[in-house]
């Protein structure tokens, strides 16, 4: 069976209205919009939503509990340890962690061979969590990510249980990770051109 996604061009077209929304807004990563733009130049892709990546410091109640949390400190790039260091004194109650997650991208495909063919050059190029979230005639949709993460606890109820030297240290892995991941992010850039649309 050649699985195809139905009213792909009205899904593609309603995504594109929300992407142009989200960037008159300020709303999407700086560094990975010309990869959005190259992935929803082809015919038979389109982008969803994504993040290029974070390191952040966060407050929460318990840990996964995210709509409770608390962003102390976010950033889509490497940092200062006195960044991290003034995130940090913002702390007053839950716990207290530092982490990092490597970029995000779901994007809509065409064709079951489309997404395939998405996922395999993703994978070949790093990014080894990609996945196919979802097959069905309703929606093809392609996750990229990648296996850079972090979740280091710092505190709790405002103790800090560590100190500041082991803080530059994890500051030092985590711009490490970034490096890593951004580096990712610039070869799908490069290489996105050669997934030629197929016909549907």
């Amino acid at each position: 069976m050649f699985l195809y996604t139905k009213n792909f061009d009205e899904q593609k077209a309603k995504a594109m209205e929300d992407l142009r929304k989200a960037l008159a807004e300020n709303k999407v990563d700086e560094d990975i919009i010309p990869l959005l733009e190259k992935l929803n130049a082809l015919e038979n892709y389109f982008t969803t939503s994504s993040c290029s990546g974070r390191i952040s410091v966060m407050e929460m109640p318990d840990f996964g509990d995210k709509v409770n949390s608390v962003w102390l400190g976010k950033w889509h790039r490497e940092v200062e340890l006195g960044e991290v260091i003034e995130a940090i004194k913002k702390h007053s109650s839950g716990q207290l962690w530092f982490m990092v997650r490597s970029p995000i991208l779901h994007v809509g495909a065409r064709t079951l061979e489309d997404a395939v063919r998405l996922l395999n050059l993703a994978i070949g190029l790093g990014f080894k969590y990609s996945n196919i979230k979802s097959v069905s005639h309703r929606k093809l949709l392609v996750e990229i990510r990648s296996t850079e993460r972090m979740d280091v606890p710092l505190g709790a109820e405002g103790e800090l249980w560590v100190d500041e030297a082991y803080i530059e240290r994890i500051v030092a892995i985590a711009n490490s990770q970034v490096r890593r991941f951004k580096g990712k992010l610039k070869r799908l850039e490069e290489e996105i051109g050669g997934l030629t649309p197929q016909a549907p």
